[in-house]
């Protein structure tokens, strides 16, 4: 009996081991012509279970802990064994004393390209590079996890982003897209490596005070919340000073920006004149949105 205690224990433990994530993985493979379209339901479970059953942390998540996420894979064509195909990422974080999830992150990575050959192994070696389908979903898996802890605390997402940096250096030798620094300015090398420079801490400090200070303490103060959320907003409208159209700027935004138009266009009054002119300034790609914030 005390084997079998013993041996539950460690399974429980495991098992709570592997919940940093409750990840929805869709596939969707209505671009391609195909008569075995069970190839692509069979790669959406098996990336399912990698999302959510891989060990990304040694930290032990509660089950309310486990971070809201999906991964929405569109396959533009196959031929042969190879995929390309774009990935859409999304993660968000319940509330305090709400049942409302805030997002966190919504990127949408138009370079994900990779082999697959039905029922093979999906598995991640954090010491190696397999192939570029696990290196960039686990990638965004520590991406994930290091946003969704620095809207907790500051500075505690820099062991997640700094594993999806190593993931980077083991990837680009590959050659595979999104990778290098050498590309277009917002990738998978860009967005990791500014998410850990010093120039971007304002991102990062936004992201805590927007969440925890603000979203966190809605139902204490709204007005104080409100107040505190656009304090967050004056911190990336310095960084805008400094680095215009900076590629985090626009990740914020990319989750953002329909939320922010929620929190600022109803519930008491503050003054809002200022914050839609950094808005307009920061995003101008949203203007339609702001302009429905009324003074």
């Amino acid at each position: 009996m005390r084997k079998f205690l013993l041996l539950f224990s460690l399974l429980a433990f495991t098992f709570a081991q592997s919940q940093e994530l409750n990840c929805t993985v869709k596939v969707n493979s209505d671009k391609v012509a195909s008569t075995n379209n069970q190839i692509y339901k069979n790669l959406e479970k098996a990336l399912n279970d990698f999302m959510n059953k891989t060990v990304w942390t040694d930290r032990n998540y509660k089950q309310n802990e486990r971070i809201l996420s999906s991964v929405f894979i569109t396959i533009n064509t196959h031929v042969d064994n190879v995929i390309e195909a774009t990935v859409q990422v999304q993660s968000s974080r319940t509330i305090f004393n709400s049942s409302y999830s805030s997002p966190v992150l919504n990127i949408n990575d138009k370079d994900f390209n990779f082999s697959y050959i039905e029922f093979e192994n999906i598995s991640y070696n954090p010491n190696s590079y397999d192939s570029n389908l696990v290196s960039v979903l686990a990638y965004y898996a520590y991406m994930i996890i290091g946003a969704d802890a620095e809207t907790f605390s500051p500075g505690s997402g820099t062991p997640y982003f700094s594993t999806a940096q190593e993931i980077v250096n083991l990837a680009l030798p590959s050659g595979s897209k999104g990778w290098s620094q050498t590309e277009k300015k917002q990738n998978r090398y860009y967005l990791v490596n500014d998410m850990l420079s010093p120039t971007y801490q304002p991102y990062r400090d936004a992201m805590f005070s927007y969440h925890f200070l603000g979203l966190d303490e809605m139902t204490t103060d709204l007005v104080s919340s409100k107040e505190t959320i656009m304090n967050s907003i004056n911190t990336l409208a310095e960084l805008n000073n400094n680095r215009p159209n900076a590629y985090l700027t626009r990740v914020f935004f990319d989750a953002k920006a329909d939320e922010i138009v929620s929190i600022f266009s109803g519930g008491p009054k503050v003054e809002l004149r200022d914050l839609l002119d950094k808005l307009n300034r920061i995003s101008p790609t949203n203007s339609t949105k702001w302009s429905q914030i009324k003074l």
